[in-house]
């Protein structure tokens, strides 16, 4: 059971503060090693950041043994209530440097008010002085890190950065987005027009586009959520990969799909077959925009894969 933190004595509030002090200087450390291949100059600010927090934690050790003796007990955030959950580091790989800033503001707040709280109980000069000084250290830790940035994080230095990161997001979610939308546009538009052809009625084209939607995104998301783990290839987490690539796909199916809830099947043809267009344009633009492949090859190519399913869907209606 957790206790309350009025619960506490002054030693055991400096035992919390010590193994918060020594976990947050782990969880630079922890930083530091996901973000070193990606982003090298990150990966140094946060391992002067680590060194300072030993220092913090160096402190706290030297006035606990002075006040309370050698042994110091074992008091965890977890065993005390108030605290945030923290999801574990290795968790959250592959690291992204919005999220790794996001959680040391939460990390920097937190011991801040914690030693605010602790100041507020203890009376011993000497352990209010360095919880003070401890609280205001934390308080400039975001300016501390800003000037860090700007002496390690030069111009070249960023453009490395983002140009990992634009890969990055280009292989967690351009690409498995990419690949289901232009399976969903595709390889819906044979059973559609091909239902809407043999039957001539809107509804009828209209649940088959559906089901051939749903049945592409389900299997497409489980294909890319199973292809890799995302360790060896940078990937990300698969059943993120998954769902966007599901998704996107359902969402290429379902654009060319929705025309048939039109009554009048010849309105609701002219339609889809605009639709479908567009959406081969936009397959086009987003393979030329983060792919780098030329607008009328990525054009040419697409068009050219659509237009063959979209008349054997046609054939095989007809026939």
């Amino acid at each position: 059971m957790a206790r309350n933190f009025d619960e506490l004595s002054e030693r055991e509030m400096l035992a919390l503060a010590i193994s918060l002090e020594e976990q947050d200087q782990r969880i630079y450390a922890d930083f530091a090693d996901g973000l070193r291949e990606s982003y090298p100059a990150t990966a140094k600010v946060l391992e002067e950041m680590q060194e300072e927090e030993s220092r913090h934690r160096a402190s706290l050790i030297e006035l606990f043994q002075q006040k309370f003796g050698e042994h110091i007990p074992l008091i965890r955030r977890e065993d005390v209530k108030g605290f945030l959950t923290r999801k574990p580091i290795w968790l959250l790989r592959p690291l992204r440097v919005n999220v790794v800033r996001k959680q040391i503001e939460l990390m920097e707040l937190e011991s801040r008010r914690y030693y605010e709280r602790v100041l507020q109980r203890v009376s011993d000069a000497s352990i209010r002085k360095l919880l003070g000084d401890l609280a205001a250290a934390e308080q400039r830790h975001y300016a501390t890190a800003e000037s860090l940035e700007e002496r390690l994080l030069t111009d070249e230095a960023r453009s490395e950065e983002e140009t990992a990161s634009r890969r990055l997001f280009l292989l967690q979610v351009v690409q498995p987005g990419l690949a289901g939308l232009m399976d969903g546009s595709v390889s819906t538009l044979a059973p559609l027009f091909a239902a809407a052809f043999a039957t001539g009625q809107s509804r009828d084209a209209f649940l088959v586009g559906l089901a051939a939607s749903a049945g592409a995104g389900i299997s497409m998301g489980f294909a890319e959520a199973l292809s890799d783990d995302g360790s060896l290839t940078g990937r990300g987490y698969p059943w993120v990969r998954g769902a966007i690539c599901g998704l996107m796909t359902t969402a290429g199916g379902i654009g060319h799909t929705m025309p048939f809830l039109i009554s009048s099947f010849h309105v609701a043809m002219i339609i889809a077959t605009a639709v479908v267009l567009v959406e081969l344009s936009v397959i086009s633009y987003i393979r030329h925009r983060y792919m780098d492949t030329p607008f009328l090859q990525a054009a040419f190519q697409v068009v050219v894969g659509g237009v063959l399913v979209f008349l054997a869907g046609i054939i095989i209606g007809r026939s």
